[in-house]
């Protein structure tokens, strides 16, 4: 069971506050109301340390879409949002899910509106969700924007899935590559080193330089490990904890050889989706951009949003900060200008995700041809140098021998 944050008021009117762990907000209401506390104010708790262990992992992409789909194919079919969550609730298999959706059915038979109800669960339903099915509730069109948002995360599923198909396969063979090279420098080089020192023989430069790497990873193999294994935490540390360092290691992503193409047709096919999906549902055009900075998934493009957005807001085009960034060409920043001239943005930018979906698609294809012979070039160049380096001079000890 999760637990919930509250605040009430006790038998003496004095406020209180706390953690109550319960099946749901009623189920604690009771439990409070059995301690002498009447509950005002209830909020689960989302965080690892309030989670119980058996209620599982977040929601996946595939289970949400699917709990969109239904949703929407119920409502379609004239039945109230109540009676489809609890339909739902007996259909879903995620314990975690389960609960969420029992308390967004106890807040629908409450009164709360299924945006507010929502909101309180921002790890499950983002903001983008949030301000979408508001503007659906605005314009009595609930279903048809669940459709659309379910259109939308399946969209952008699938081109996360394909950018992460690409880098898979060159990390798999990197990977593959430094254990070749380490387990040639902790066990194979040693043996040489030992012979050629007993031989007391003069030894190319290459030669050496490999006899002495292998030397540096038999006395510090460990310091080598802790550093590969430690490096991406940092790194992934240092992107949360600093803006500049999100926005340096963002833009050198985007710079790098082969994948720097893919990474940046893959961003710019989320941010167009994500504004043509929210203009298209009636969001107002500055919360739009918020909620697509938020969710752009690269600093780079979000501190261009930023300046859009206030472009904006003094009356100018979005189309005019986005020309100046080097991250979007000028086919996007065209078809931009002219969706805000003819007063179909949201038609202009859907034309623009579409693009670069298939350019993700045909890039990753690229990309997994290129990769592959180029991989394994690397890594037969590598350890044919320090084959040779080690053996070559075994050869030439021989030939000195007759």
């Amino acid at each position: 069971m999760p637990y919930f944050q509250y605040k009430g008021l006790n038998k003496k009117g004095q406020i209180v506050s706390g953690k109550k762990k319960g099946a749901s907000t009623n189920d604690v209401k009771e439990k409070l109301y059995k301690q002498g506390i009447a509950a005002k104010e209830l909020k689960i708790l989302e965080g690892v340390l309030y989670k119980d262990l058996s209620i599982g992992k977040k929601v996946s992409t595939k289970e949400f879409v699917l709990f969109l789909r239904q949703l929407s194919t119920l409502l379609q079919a004239g039945i109230t949002l109540v009676e489809a969550m609890n339909i739902l609730i007996r259909q879903t298999e995620k314990k975690s899910f389960r609960i969420i959706l029992s308390e967004l059915e106890n807040e629908l038979r409450a009164g709360v509106s299924f945006s507010e109800a929502t909101s309180k669960y921002p790890s499950v339903f983002s903001s983008l969700f949030v301000n979408m099915v508001r503007a659906g509730e605005a314009s009595g069109n609930l279903d048809g924007i669940l459709d659309r948002l379910a259109s939308l995360f399946e969209k952008q599923y699938d081109t996360r899935r394909k950018v992460i198909s690409a880098l898979t396969y060159p990390s798999v063979i990197g990977v593959v590559a430094v254990a070749v090279v380490f387990f040639l420098l902790m066990f194979i080089v040693p043996t040489f080193a030992d012979m050629y020192e007993s031989f007391d023989a003069e030894l190319p430069t290459i030669t050496l330089m490999v006899l002495n790497a292998g030397e540096l990873f038999g006395r510090w193999w460990w310091i080598v490990l802790v550093t590969i294994s430690i490096v991406p935490f940092l790194m992934k540390v240092g992107r949360r904890q600093s803006s500049v360092f999100l926005h340096y290691t963002d833009f050198a992503l985007l710079k790098l050889p082969i994948f720097g193409v893919l990474l940046q047709k893959a961003a710019i096919a989320r941010m167009t989706r994500t504004l043509s999906s929210l203009l298209g549902s009636s969001v107002p055009i500055i919360s739009s951009l918020s909620i697509a900075q938020r969710v752009s998934g690269n600093e780079i493009i979000s501190v261009t949003l930023q300046k859009a957005k206030g472009e904006v807001e003094r009356g100018e085009s979005i189309a005019s900060p986005l020309e100046k960034d080097w991250v979007f060409p000028p086919m996007v920043t065209q078809m931009i200008a002219v969706g805000e001239t003819s007063g179909s943005l949201d038609s202009m930018l859907s034309k623009v995700a579409d693009y670069y979906e298939a350019e993700v698609d045909a890039t990753t294809d690229q990309i997994k041809s290129l990769i592959e012979p180029i991989m394994i070039l690397i890594l037969a160049a590598v350890v044919g140098i320090i084959v040779a380096s080690i053996a070559v001079p075994m050869f030439d000890m021989f030939d000195a021998v007759q």
